[in-house]
């Protein structure tokens, strides 16, 4: 299943819910301006920066992201920072579903990744059951990677005396993040990979590109 299989109806809807988000993420930053609030600055403006990525890959490389996968991966940077709202600390399951629909876009990279480097070159062929663990191996190392940026992040605010665009909650927290980032990678490595497919296309493309 692709998400390219929308009708053209559900592609519209999709384009307008990405801007929708993209005005509440804008509107995040110019309420965090006026308030002083640096770190949730900080925060809409890469989540911002990520919403229109695809559309710079459009332009850059004539790559046309399809219209509900577009619309994940802005869902996904949406309600991690809406989160810095105060939805975090209010409601404790909150944080499990932003790390869950975060994860399903890092596994859908991963993956497009790994089978782009398969079709790409002949000396690559990874059997189908290692691709998921793979999936679940990439998300888990990215999380790990995510959980020093943020204890880096806090630090470096406190250096500074600014309010900081991440919290560290503790080791729980970080057990409890790992656990739903397996769930999300599980996900897509069992049903979602099918989803990815054009990403895999394109990856190929700009492999053989480079290659000359």
């Amino acid at each position: 299943m692709k998400l390219s299989g929308l009708s053209e109806g559900d592609d519209d809807r999709s384009r307008l819910l990405v801007r929708a988000m993209q005005f509440v993420l804008f509107g995040l930053v110019v309420y965090g301006a006026a308030t002083l609030q640096l770190g949730m600055v900080a925060n809409g403006l890469l989540a911002l920066a990520v919403t229109f990525l695809p559309a710079a890959l459009r332009r850059e490389y004539g790559y046309t992201m399809a219209p509900g996968l577009v619309l994940w991966i802005t869902v996904a940077i949406f309600l991690h920072s809406v989160g810095s709202l105060g939805l975090y600390d209010q409601f404790s399951w909150y944080d499990e579903i932003t790390h869950t629909v975060s994860a399903t876009i890092v596994a859908g990279i991963g993956y497009a990744a790994l089978r782009a480097f398969e079709r790409h070159s002949d000396d690559i062929d990874v059997p189908s059951e290692f691709r998921a663990v793979f999936i679940v191996v990439f998300v888990l190392a990215f999380g790990v990677i995510w959980e020093v940026f943020e204890f880096g992040a806090v630090f470096i605010a406190q250096l500074l005396g600014v309010s900081s665009p991440v919290t560290v909650y503790g080791i729980d927290d970080i057990v409890t993040d790992m656990m739903f980032n397996t769930v999300g990678a599980v996900l897509v490595a069992v049903w979602g990979t099918g989803y990815f497919g054009g990403l895999v296309s394109f990856l190929r493309r700009r492999l053989e590109s480079e290659g000359g």
